[in-house]
């Protein structure tokens, strides 16, 4: 039930964001006072809708996005000369290249405000510490079975469970050295030979206990094994750092999507891998893959802090990567769009200084074979990502 109310509440947030990216069209275009005759999410066949002023609202059966349908959008279009005035190829290319550019605002807009409502409102996760949040059961045979958290066919007992490490314990030293965050413990531990026996201080109820633990190994995962978890703090934030989180968040997610499709041809050989998690095709999903890793995130029994700001932090990254992608310079995306725009105005400008007249509007007729094939390869990449999410899901590691 909590995985199912994940994934529902991951595909409410979605329509929402394509409605605001629709929306930010429209009441760009609306401001400029373009003839906009319909405002639709998703595509297909029409569920419903109803008329005002001159425009359609609605709803269509395939939930896979979302358009609004302004008058003369480019020159192929066919315009009644009566609106021919009103018609988005007739605007100021400033206007144009707002209204083109105002739906990926939205998405940013949107993650901004999440970002913020999430360090104020929620608090942000602090597990750089040493205190143990969970002590697992068991080592697992594969890399595969620790990213599902299973013991079935385990390797025995956790070392840190047969030393009689609990949770709450405050790590202070791992074989003679002093750690002070888990990243550093974490580092130690790796660095530990398997199987060598080693002295674990750890602080318990005020006093200081010192324990043998013999690390373990799993096979293909490099580092010795411990089975231990940290504890998670949230902690709210002022203001004035909420606004430093939100900036620098935003800036990292940005580098991490365009870093994501910069991976996606690397990735596919590893789509269907066993070890899909650990490879690059473990940070490349579809939207059936981010529904499924908020269900997981959801359904986790690690807190509602935990499950609400995984579910924000899902929803950001989601809507910063949507905003980014649709502004690549390739049709039929926004971006292909502003491209032409920007080509049309700096050809203009260009004729201007040799005293020539205004070529006016590109001739898209040239460029139609190439939005088909865009929008074919896209098509495809979408149905692969689906597909590896449906037969090799993307598990988190807990």
């Amino acid at each position: 039930m909590s995985f199912l109310l994940g994934v529902v509440i991951f595909v409410l947030a979605l329509l929402i964001s394509i409605m605001l990216h629709e929306a930010g069209h429209f009441l760009t275009a609306k401001k400029f006072h373009m003839k906009v005759t319909q405002f639709f999410v998703g595509f297909g066949q029409t569920l419903w809708s109803w008329t005002r002023g001159e425009t359609e609202y609605g709803v269509k059966a395939l939930p896979l996005g979302g358009f609004v349908k302004i008058t003369g959008m480019t020159a192929l279009d066919e315009v009644d000369p009566a609106d021919e005035p009103r018609s988005f190829r007739r605007q100021p290319g400033w206007q144009r290249i707002i209204v083109l550019a105002a739906g990926s605002f939205m998405h940013f807009v949107l993650a901004l405000v999440l970002l913020l409502v999430l360090a104020v409102g929620i608090g942000l996760a602090n597990a750089d510490t040493t205190t143990i949040g969970k002590v697992t059961q068991c080592v697992p045979a594969s890399v595969t079975a620790l990213d599902h958290a299973s013991c079935a066919d385990s390797r025995g007992v956790s070392p840190a469970r047969q030393a009689g490490l609990r949770s709450g314990d405050k790590v202070i030293s791992i074989a003679g050295t002093p750690v002070r965050s888990w990243t550093q413990l974490g580092s130690v531990i790796r660095k530990q030979p398997a199987g060598r026996a080693m002295t674990v201080v750890v602080l318990r109820a005020g006093q200081r206990v010192s324990l043998t633990v013999t690390p373990a190994s799993i096979p293909k995962r490099q580092g010795s094994y411990l089975g231990i978890e940290n504890t998670v703090i949230f902690q709210r934030s002022s203001p004035l750092s909420a606004l430093s989180y939100a900036g620098s968040t935003f800036g990292e997610v940005l580098s991490n999507s365009v870093s994501a499709v910069g991976k996606l041809p690397s990735a596919l050989p590893d789509l269907f891998a066993k070890d899909r998690s650990h490879t690059a095709a473990g940070s490349v999903t579809s939207v059936v893959g981010a529904a499924d890793i908020a269900g997981q995130a959801v359904a986790a029994s690690t807190g509602w802090r935990y499950a609400v700001s995984s579910l924000l932090l899902i929803v950001i990254s989601l809507n910063i990567f949507i905003g980014a992608f649709n502004l690549l310079p390739l049709l039929p995306l926004d971006g292909g769009h502003l491209a032409v725009v920007i080509f049309e105005r700096v050809r203009a400008w260009l004729a201007r200084l040799r005293g020539k007249p205004d070529p006016g509007l590109v001739d898209m007729r040239r460029l139609i074979p190439v939005s088909v094939g865009v929008f074919a390869l896209l098509v495809g990449f979408s149905l692969v990502l689906i597909a590896a999410d449906i037969f090799n899901p993307i598990h988190l590691t807990q």
